[in-house]
């Protein structure tokens, strides 16, 4: 009778346990309901006209709003792009967790040629057209278990500058700070003071000029105004940057007291140095501007300055934006006179010399112009016209 009794709850046990891992393999169903909520949300242009000058620049972030599965899960976005509003063929253009992404003017070009388009002159293709975006949201991992949302479609007319000069403008890597130490503060797009870039080797860089301090102030490094990744920052003291998908962000760079600083960035060697800079002694200007050929496209550039803006956060940074230059030469130069003056041997960036005898020599193209009067150190950044 005993052995009956122990084996009734030998038994009992066992479908207890089993009952017990039955429940915790459970399994949960999304749903994939409510898709005419899921929309984009940014506002669009009439036109978007791309040029290869400016090919890692944003073009647009595409913003929507977020999917509902009905369930509290990770959910992911899959940005595609198409030549066709059909999508048999498309392009993952992101696959994120955010509800955003930055495309930029590169790979809006990539598809634009997908569809046919084409910015030579010479040629019967059209350099217009349409270009087609949607948003997939997914839960799940393996393909079996995956439910997918598709929001509405987004179309965007896009245009191909056409290629009118014979060999485009080299393109280089540019870095923007960012920072409530710095001029622009926390906006991605504002008046980015750019580094100004070794004409030796385009990944090295410094600037020289006004940081503030205190509690949670500090800066960062952008390679694209307009786009928050990739940033440069450092971790544990080493540079570091995140990817362009925003993994793996840095750490702010910091000053100790206010005051003026040399940053230099080396992106081959992954190492950057901060030093003071002591400025009591820099002249103020009142006025700073460039001259030469390149403003009009013959010796006439050499009578009259076109005059920079001073920055009110920094008095010896000096900018023009927007501006468009000819084939020739400029120089930099103070009050409107040759006693104080800047020229240099390299063109797009450099280290300007104080009173030299050479020009810089400068390509037809439209440009946002840095100079800094501590040091010289000057850049020509193109920009689409």
């Amino acid at each position: 009778m005993k052995k009956l009794i122990y084996i009734v709850a030998i038994c009992t046990l066992a479908l207890g346990f089993n009952a017990c891992e039955e429940e915790d393999e459970f399994t949960f169903i999304a749903s994939a309901s409510n898709t005419a909520d899921f929309l984009f949300t940014n506002s669009v242009a009439e036109t978007y006209s791309l040029s290869a000058l400016v090919a890692d620049n944003p073009a647009e972030r595409f913003v929507w709003n977020e999917a509902d599965f009905d369930v509290e899960t990770p959910v992911n976005y899959e940005l595609q792009g198409a030549t066709t509003e059909t999508f048999d063929i498309y392009t993952t253009l992101a696959d994120v967790t955010e509800t955003n992404y930055s495309v930029t003017v590169s790979s809006m070009m990539t598809l634009a040629t997908e569809a046919g388009l084409d910015n030579d002159p010479e040629t019967e293709a059209p350099n217009s057209g349409m270009l087609y975006f949607r948003v997939r949201a997914y839960v799940g991992a393996d393909a079996g278990n995956v439910v997918e949302q598709f929001s509405d479609m987004l179309t965007l007319n896009v245009e191909l500058v056409e290629n009118t000069s014979e060999e485009p403008l080299p393109q280089f890597p540019n870095l923007f700070l960012v920072g409530n130490a710095t001029a622009a503060g926390w906006d991605n797009n504002n008046l980015n003071y750019p580094l100004v870039r070794d004409p030796e080797n385009e990944n090295q860089f410094s600037y020289t000029g006004k940081f503030l301090t205190g509690d949670e102030v500090g800066f960062k490094m952008l390679e694209t105004k307009g786009a928050w990744h990739p940033q440069w920052g450092q971790l544990a003291n080493i540079l570091s940057s995140s990817t362009p998908e925003g993994e793996n962000e840095p750490d702010s760079f910091t000053v100790d007291t206010e005051g003026y600083y040399t940053v230099t960035i080396d992106k081959d060697e992954n190492t950057y140095e901060i030093t003071s800079y002591d400025e009591s002694s820099a002249t103020s200007y009142g006025s700073i501007g460039f001259i030469g050929s390149a403003i009009t496209g013959d010796d006439t550039g050499w009578n009259d300055d076109v005059d920079m803006t001073q920055s009110t956060f920094d008095p010896h940074i000096w900018y023009a934006t927007e501006v468009s230059l000819f084939d020739g030469e400029l120089k930099f130069r103070a009050d409107n006179s040759w006693d104080d003056n800047w020229g240099g041997t390299t063109e797009f960036s450099g280290y300007g010399v104080f009173n030299s005898a050479n020009n810089i020599p400068v390509s037809e193209a439209t440009y946002d112009i840095w100079l800094n009067d501590l040091n010289g150190n000057y850049i020509l950044i193109p920009v689409e016209e």
